[in-house]
């Protein structure tokens, strides 16, 4: 399979954001990593900003995309095994880890990035509505702190504890948080 121009610089992008971080990261190297011009690069994104969103949504909406799965429960192992599973890769969570703080600093990289978080968060709503079109939690939730805290526990443990996330532990996640949302 013949690797296209625009997945080799995606993959050069990520590579070379989590080996320097954001603020290190030069188009220009990722562009000669890549094998390609500057030019070639430039035709797709008009700067890093835009090429991190894209390359973002294009990968990072897979994540919470899971689909019901009958329950409550159920839903939420979803979405945690599929956080997990991108939080095991080093790669992502350098990225992850430098994104959130170097969106404090770039005004840019944040206005990029806020609108695929928001497309994210809409479908960790959507696992909140259907929770609530079963009668599993009250219509009156706070969404907000709902999402906060179906994804928060195992991010922070995993990518800024350093620490592991077995198959017990999404499970026992998954039943305190469901517990949590339907009081």
């Amino acid at each position: 399979m013949r690797v296209t121009v625009t997945d080799a610089l995606a993959r050069s992008f990520f590579q070379e954001w989590a080996r320097t971080g954001y603020s290190g990261l030069s188009l220009e190297r990722v562009a000669r990593s890549a094998s390609v011009g500057k030019a070639a690069l430039y035709r797709r994104w008009p700067d890093k900003a835009a090429m991190a969103s894209d390359l973002l949504s294009r990968v990072g909406l897979t994540i919470t995309d899971v689909g019901a799965q009958g329950s409550l429960e159920d839903d939420l192992k979803a979405v945690l095994f599929a956080i997990r599973r991108a939080l095991r890769h080093r790669q992502i969570k350098c990225i992850l880890l430098d994104l959130h703080a170097e969106m404090e600093r770039t005004p840019a990289l944040e206005r990029a990035i806020r609108p695929f978080q928001h497309m994210r968060r809409a479908r960790i709503d959507g696992l909140i509505d259907r929770a609530i079109a079963r009668g599993e939690i009250k219509p009156s939730i706070d969404r907000e702190t709902a999402a906060d805290f179906i994804a928060a526990p195992l991010y922070w443990r995993m990518a800024v504890l350093g620490g592991r996330s077995d198959r017990a532990h999404v499970e026992g996640l998954a039943r305190m948080i469901a517990s949590a949302l339907r009081t």
